[in-house]
């Protein structure tokens, strides 16, 4: 109880900004490094020579993340007893997990990013052999998403790696960075600790020689680049919709999409349209980037944004 009114009369110190309390930055830095190195370690608990593309590998990390995913809301829980940080909404509903707004939760976020890939969806229609119709009856195929089901690259790339991630990176590490950093800062400070936890690559490209020391470096700087940028677009997602379904559905659509083959549009046969459409994708998405997460469509205030005692501009509408 004295932990927690200390926090209420620190949070109304200023000109109504916000100040955390004294030590709180440290325990929700500490607790985030922590379960950041649960979740990239429980990926090496399993000894093998494999490599993590085999399906025995990948299904054995299937158990371990998901295990401490399980065990990630626990963190958060530990970290709100141990601060005393009061929060009006449940659990659950801090890490995304709620029913107000769900359907907006769904289709916005989702329909933005691809907005965003217009100019890689433009290719990809422009060389698909298969005529609109053709798509439409796969996507409808019960057989084909049987098949995916069963290719555990495709069930780690799009269902569970999005999952996990966003739940673990996102969903519990949000709530537990707010309070401390405020929402702006922790969007910026949360794909740190993600795109960091990718660094473990590394590790399998060296330890099976896949390629050149400097090639491996060079990939593992991009990739953490890549990796933090994305982690800021959802982590800003998460705190503006207060729901954890669109940074998962983005996440899965990105990892479909991949970095976008911008050498290869440089080169394509009718690269004047593809360009005008990555161009298009770019303006579209700043446009509607403030208008498509608005608060207002997922349920003012967002729950995480609750945990602040002055929200900034990005937990309102």
């Amino acid at each position: 109880m004295a932990a927690e009114n200390s926090l209420t009369e620190q949070t109304k110190l200023g000109d109504g900004g916000f100040v955390p309390p004294d030590g709180l930055c440290w325990v929700s830095v500490l607790s985030c490094l922590l379960l950041a190195c649960s979740y990239v370690g429980s990926l090496y608990v399993w000894r093998s020579d494999l490599p993590r593309d085999h399906p025995t590998v990948i299904k054995r990390r299937f158990t371990s993340v998901l295990i401490v995913s399980g065990l990630s809301p626990l963190f958060v829980w530990a970290w709100r007893e141990f601060t005393g940080v009061r929060t009006g909404p449940p659990l659950l509903a801090l890490m995304g997990m709620r029913f107000e707004g769900l359907i907006p939760a769904v289709i916005l976020p989702l329909l933005l990013t691809m907005v965003l890939f217009l100019g890689p969806l433009m290719q990809l229609a422009m060389d698909c052999p298969w005529s609109f119709m053709d798509g439409i009856r796969v996507a409808f195929d019960p057989w084909f998403w049987m098949l995916c089901f069963s290719d555990m690259r495709w069930l780690r790339n799009q269902v569970v790696a999005p999952l996990t991630e966003e739940l673990v990176f996102r969903a519990c590490m949000l709530p537990m960075l707010v309070p401390c950093a405020g929402p702006s800062t922790a969007i910026f400070t949360c794909p740190l600790f993600f795109g960091v936890a990718h660094f473990h690559h590394v590790i399998e490209l060296l330890r099976f020689r896949q390629g050149t020391l400097s090639g491996i470096f060079l990939s593992a700087v991009f990739q953490f680049s890549y990796t933090a940028v994305f982690g800021a677009y959802t982590a800003f997602i998460f705190i503006r919709t207060g729901h954890l379904m669109g940074p998962v559905l983005c996440h899965s659509f990105c990892n479909y999409m991949g970095f976008p083959a911008i050498s290869t549009a440089l080169e394509h046969p009718h690269r004047i349209t593809v360009l005008s459409s990555y161009l298009l994708g770019v303006v579209l998405f700043l446009l509607f980037l403030f208008p498509f997460t608005d608060p207002s469509f997922y349920g003012l205030p967002t729950p995480v944004c609750t945990l602040t005692s002055s929200p900034s501009s990005l937990c309102l509408s």
